[in-house]
């Protein structure tokens, strides 16, 4: 029995749906562990259908769990799921609102006769997908072991004059070698001045003594995500930018400390930006606490002020506090967390130590 595809169904019965289309990548691999870039997921009552062209038959065939039917489409997958609505009597459809376009949208309607009624399903899709279960999280913490090597083995290559373009291909490329099949999101290199920038994606500027450099990165392992941030120095930095590494050290540490079951994220977000905000610098840190993190990089829960869901048992997400300021530079400090029966555990090992290279 497909555990997955069965919670679908109850929720589908809570919801009074006669089937739900599953289009998006990140929930077609979830639900049916087909990896392929094209397919639709018809489930209903009695059966779940994924649809296919030519090029994934093979592929879709060796990969869908048990309950899973894989069929190839001949004159085009929306017949293919007209046919597969009228079969089941699907009248009342959830769909993926937000992961489709209008125009697919439209061509469902205009398809889809019969169906009667389009449900956003969205959040029942993705809410299932927030608590991970002991084979996903060994893929998580396997993602975030080759992130931690890659950045232990890449600090030898940070010198004056590397760009940081190249660090960022440096890092994507060990972390290949290591294992994982790709990258969790394009590598966040950013250095000196640059650094003041959040999401400061590589760029062409050649490093110097003095800077600091956020590096912020991560693997995919079999489908799943790791996600880590540490701050590095080339050279001692100035004092300034010594003493915001330690803030923001004291408030990821505080945060790591008072996670418990059932607080809500914004209470977890609340408690790292306190400690900011007293140093002085409440518009420094703009960003979220945190977000989950699993076959996308960034899930629920939201661990942010305006985060109400409770972090529940299971729940992987990030906790990275960070201060910038403009000119000068910043500080994050990211760690993946697994949330324990009595608190978080850190998947993270790399070592949080103020690193001057």
């Amino acid at each position: 029995m497909n555990k997955r595809i069965e919670q679908v169904r109850r929720e589908m019965e809570k919801e009074g749906l006669d089937g739900v289309l599953i289009e998006s990548r990140p929930n077609t691999f979830y639900y049916t562990g087909f990896t392929g870039s094209t397919s639709k997921c018809l489930v209903t009552k009695e059966s779940a259908t994924l649809v296919v062209d030519f090029r994934y038959t093979a592929q879709a065939r060796q990969q869908v769990y048990s309950g899973v039917e894989a069929v190839e489409f001949v004159k085009g997958a929306a017949e293919t799921l007209h046919q597969l609505c009228v079969q089941y009597g699907v009248k009342r459809l959830g769909i993926e609102e937000e992961r489709i376009t209008l125009a697919q949208y439209h061509l469902l309607q205009e398809k889809l006769e019969q169906v009667t009624s389009f449900e956003n399903f969205q959040s029942s899709l993705n809410r299932v997908r927030w608590i991970k279960d002991q084979d996903e999280l060994q893929r998580i913490q396997k993602a975030v072991d080759i992130a931690d090597k890659a950045f232990e083995d890449i600090l030898s290559y940070i010198k004056p004059g590397v760009r940081e373009v190249e660090i960022a291909l440096e890092m994507e490329y060990r972390m290949k070698k290591l294992g994982a099949q790709g990258v969790s999101f394009e590598t966040i290199i950013a250095s000196g001045p640059r650094s003041a920038l959040p999401h400061g994606v590589a760029g062409m500027r050649k490093l110097q003594k003095g800077d600091a450099i956020v590096m912020d990165f991560g693997a995919i392992y079999q489908g799943y995500c790791s996600d880590m941030t540490r701050t590095v120095f080339l050279g001692e930095p100035p004092q300034k930018l010594k003493e915001i590494y330690d803030i923001v050290l004291r408030a990821q540490m505080e945060a790591l400390k008072k996670a418990v079951v059932d607080m809500k994220g914004s209470e977890l977000d609340k408690v790292s930006r306190d400690i900011i905000c007293a140093a002085g610098y409440e518009k420094c840190f703009g960003h979220s606490l945190g977000h989950g993190v699993g076959i996308e990089v960034h899930e629920m829960p939201s661990v942010s002020p305006k985060g109400e869901d409770p972090l529940r048992e299971g729940m992987v997400f990030s906790v990275e506090p960070g201060i910038y300021v403009e000119d000068l530079g910043g500080v994050r400090i990211e760690d993946l967390v697994y949330m324990g029966d009595c608190g978080v555990e850190i998947l993270t090992k790399s070592t949080k130590d103020r690193i001057v290279l």
